[in-house]
């Protein structure tokens, strides 16, 4: 399917209270609306992923998976700030006729949420059947499931958090340090900081990853003093990205990441948690060190009724793109046990 765009011709105030003039938000849909309008499964992204969810979490997504287009009807939107067709810094800035670059405004996690649910009032959605979403998705869902509590009959999170954590604000500082380090990072062109986006992906698959991902794939015989796989890979797994991405999107979202936190201005967590009404699985992966399990059983405890599954993966915060056939048994059985809201 192609990629669609829903364009907002009105203000948009962020949290931050700066304001957005309009914007566009790119998506994907897959499958059609059933007659009873009760088959929508809605995908959250993570930090650089796109609308176009059956290209990247195949085994989960697609014919003969779990969330069949043939059975489903699934929507999943670039979310506002990134790469891949919605409004973000490379965008035009109607105020200036150029594009905004650095002055784009900050954007939170509740900032997405609110273009999404615009996007799903233009689309005619009435009930989302199930909403899913990993690490940065998984944020956005469970916010998405806290401000409109009645939309959503089942929520799944993956590896993700209910506030965003002093380590992994770190990470990310640490990422954004590395592109700041770019002396051509301050220049209004869409490839500024390219080199420092190369070091801050470098600085994030240690995270997504961890010390057993990489003895078990990137180990050596021994017999080298130079070229090792594992800075090979770092190397190709950089330069992948910065050929996929840019800079100022990376900067951007990484920030909203950091502003995270369901409990803000609603009382703290735990209250924040208990006005989730779906029928929620939580599903945390053993060897994350970036969303670590503790963080999936402060969700379980806070949402109601809520299941929690624990995934043993080598892959660390990646396993939730890695381990879909785990992923599928997990989420069929637990999706089985459900009824959904009349």
């Amino acid at each position: 399917m192609s990629l669609k765009y829903y364009k907002h011709n009105q203000a948009l105030v962020l949290e931050s209270g700066r304001i957005l003039p309009d914007f566009t938000i790119a998506y994907h849909t897959f499958g059609k609306l059933n007659k009873e309008a009760s088959n929508v499964v809605w995908v959250t992204h993570a930090l650089t992923a796109n609308s176009d969810v059956l290209d990247w979490w195949k085994g989960l997504f697609g014919e003969n998976n779990l969330f069949n287009p043939n059975e489903y009807f699934i929507v999943c939107a670039n979310v506002l700030g990134s790469h891949y067709g919605s409004t973000g810094p490379l965008s035009i800035n109607p105020d200036t006729g150029s594009p905004y670059y650095h002055n784009f405004p900050e954007i939170t996690v509740r900032d997405m949420v609110a273009t999404l649910n615009l996007l799903r009032e233009y689309l005619q959605i009435k009930k989302i059947h199930t909403l899913i979403g990993g690490s940065l998705g998984g944020q956005q869902a469970l916010e998405w499931s806290i401000t409109n509590p009645q939309l959503i009959e089942k929520l799944i999170l993956i590896a993700t958090n209910a506030q965003h954590s002093p380590w992994g604000i770190a990470f990310n500082e640490s990422q954004r340090l590395a592109i700041a380090a770019d002396r051509t990072w301050y220049n209004h062109s869409p490839n500024a900081g390219a080199k420092g986006l190369k070091a801050a992906r470098s600085i994030a698959l240690l995270s997504y990853r961890n010390y057993n991902t990489y003895l078990k794939t990137q180990k050596d015989d021994g017999e080298k003093n130079e070229n090792f796989k594992a800075v090979t890979y770092q190397q190709y797994q950089g330069e992948k990205l910065v050929n996929r991405f840019n800079a100022f999107s990376y900067w951007y979202l990484s920030k909203a990441m950091d502003s995270h936190h369901v409990g803000r201005k609603r009382g703290g967590i735990k209250k924040a948690l208990s006005l989730v009404k779906s029928k929620t699985l939580i599903i945390a992966i053993d060897s994350d060190i970036l969303f670590p399990v503790s963080e999936s059983e402060i969700l379980q405890h806070g949402i109601i009724g809520s299941k929690l599954e624990i995934i043993n993966s080598l892959y660390g915060h990646d396993g939730f793109l890695i381990e879909t056939k785990t992923l599928t048994e997990k989420i069929e059985k637990q999706l089985k046990k459900y009824v959904v809201y009349e």
